[in-house]
């Protein structure tokens, strides 16, 4: 049994990455679902599916590759708040990715969104994690 759920759900996709799977299959959540939402709407995802019909439900995510060089769309992904040491930032303070360029993805209390939708909503929450 996995106690960090969301570590999981990135490894699954470096790990697809670095082999240079199309598609990759990992177990749903709600929380890895709206992930899944953040990445396909910011381009970083090429589509996903939710096969919740199935036990245990899962997420077909298809990934994106640059068509000549065969480069992944998603050249980081980085785990930030663990379950040993949570990371919180209020919204003033909201941690910016590679200048803007990347993106945080944050837990608020108004649910999961970018770190530049919560400056927008001056909300903050719990940083889990930054996509390059």
């Amino acid at each position: 049994m996995n106690t960090d759920q969301i570590a999981d759900y990135l490894t699954r996709i470096r790990n697809a990455i670095m082999a240079k799977h199309k598609v990759v299959d990992i177990p749903s959540s709600k929380m890895k679902k709206e992930i899944t939402k953040i990445l396909f709407e910011k381009g970083y995802i090429l589509n996903y599916k939710f096969e919740d019909d199935k036990f245990p439900a899962m997420i077909k995510i298809a990934l994106k590759y640059h068509p000549t060089s065969k480069v992944s769309a998603i050249t980081e992904l980085q785990r930030i708040s663990k379950s040993g040491l949570r990371q919180y930032s209020s919204a003033k303070d909201m941690p910016r990715v590679l200048n803007g360029l990347g993106i945080a993805i944050v837990s608020t209390s108004r649910g999961v969104m970018t770190d530049k939708e919560a400056r927008k909503l001056n909300v903050g929450g719990e940083v889990l994690c930054y996509v390059s």
